[in-house]
């Protein structure tokens, strides 16, 4: 007798395809990838993005809304005109307090109590809140300004080393986490930056900070690799099959869904299996007797999972888990989160010279956007960004 070696179980392509659709299609998949207002509002292109959301914002308004929309805002601000109110972290401050006001003056429905992704509710969100809520009356004021600078810096720094800390050496990793993490290190060094340009810290403060976050990064990347390794899990979806007589007599003949992606609670019995008549499942003949299909289960991470219809190889599943790992990571924008912490010379430069004030305008000409300070050209901030619900997610509040 010849023996000869199995061929390795590996999964093909459209298999691993099939279950990531899946999981994208139930919006399970995670994503660390730092948020677009961040690197938006802390930018060279600052003050062009917060002019374009000031005149978003009142387009979307009646001449009543738009009335209250800027009676609201004088009565926040202590000046019409705003210090350094088109820069980093005060452009920031400000593009919260438009969202708010827009808000209350033209209700669209309630918004979760988030900001850049996380919850404001969360130590580092809580912080970040803090902070931004108040910049708006106090920007005006150099000396208060350094000081609540001084004081949200040192809170902030305490808090990232000691949540870096449960991450790394407590067993603490998680999507959140990670999405934590990286606001809180994005906006901590630009707060930094803001302190130099105040005058109120050494300019070396900000590449010590810069450099301890791309290290930081790094390991926190691999570091929540090995924790996809460990909480992806997957199991096949099982055969069609035809149930006693007893069973097609009290099987419901009402039972629909769909047999490829059926989002699942936080418990789900994938044995429990999905029942409707053969005839949805393997063609149209009403006259079909009910039969019942095993799902498969998908679980990411803890609180995200999914059932499944996705047949193969029950062996297959370690190699499919490896699979969606990579997947996973090539889907988020690891890049961008690298190049935060990545600023050429010529940049930093350039962030640290950014001066731009804003002004309230009570009357605006239609179609020409808000008066105030003239936006930085360049990026892409400019006048086609028409279709900004779609590039950038906004903060929630």
């Amino acid at each position: 007798m010849i023996l000869t070696v199995p061929s390795p179980c590996l999964p093909s392509a459209a298999t691993v395809q099939q279950l990531f659709s899946v999981a994208r299609d139930a919006d399970i998949v995670p994503d660390i990838s730092l948020d677009p207002v961040l690197t938006t509002f802390l930018s060279l292109d600052s003050a062009a993005a917060l002019q374009h959301r000031y005149g978003f914002l009142q387009r979307g308004m009646s001449g009543e809304q738009q009335a209250a929309f800027h009676l609201n805002l004088t009565a926040q601000l202590s000046s019409s005109r705003v210090t350094n109110g088109g820069v980093g972290v005060v452009a920031l401050a400000l593009s919260l307090l438009f969202d708010q006001v827009a808000q209350h003056v033209s209700p669209r429905g309630s918004e979760v109590q988030k900001v850049f992704g996380i919850s404001a509710s969360s130590r580092i969100g809580s912080m970040i809140h803090g902070y931004l809520r108040l910049v708006p009356a106090i920007a005006n004021d150099e000396e208060k300004m350094a000081e609540a600078a001084e004081l949200y810096d040192a809170w902030l720094n305490l808090e990232l080393i000691d949540h870096y800390e449960r991450m790394t050496t407590k067993k603490r990793m998680s999507t959140e986490a990670m999405r934590q993490w990286l606001a809180g290190a994005a906006f901590h060094l630009h707060l930094r930056i803001h302190q130099v340009r105040l005058h109120s810290v050494p300019s070396g403060s900000i590449e010590s900070l810069r450099l301890s976050y791309k290290t930081g990064l790094n390991r926190l990347v691999s570091g929540y690799v090995a924790y996809l390794r460990k909480n992806i899990l997957e199991t096949e979806a099982g055969e069609t099959l035809e149930p006693k007589r007893s069973s097609v007599e009290n099987s419901s003949a009402s039972s629909t869904g769909n047999v490829t992606a059926h989002p699942a609670d936080a418990k789900a019995n994938s044995t429990a299996g999905d029942q409707r008549s053969c005839g949805q499942l393997v063609g149209r003949n009403a006259s079909a007797a009910p039969c019942f299909r095993q799902l498969g289960l998908l679980v990411i991470e803890p609180q995200r999972e999914v059932s499944h219809g996705v047949r193969h190889r029950p062996c297959e599943s370690a190699a499919i888990q490896e699979a969606l790992v990579t997947r996973i990571m090539k889907a988020q924008d690891l890049q961008r989160n690298r190049n935060f912490f990545l600023y050429p010379e010529k940049v930093l430069r350039g962030l640290l010279r950014q001066r731009q004030h804003f002004e309230l305008r009570a009357n605006r000409t239609e179609g020409n956007g808000p008066s105030g300070s003239q936006p930085r050209s360049g990026g892409g901030t400019g006048p086609n960004r028409e279709k900004e619900n779609h590039t950038i997610k906004r903060i929630k509040s």
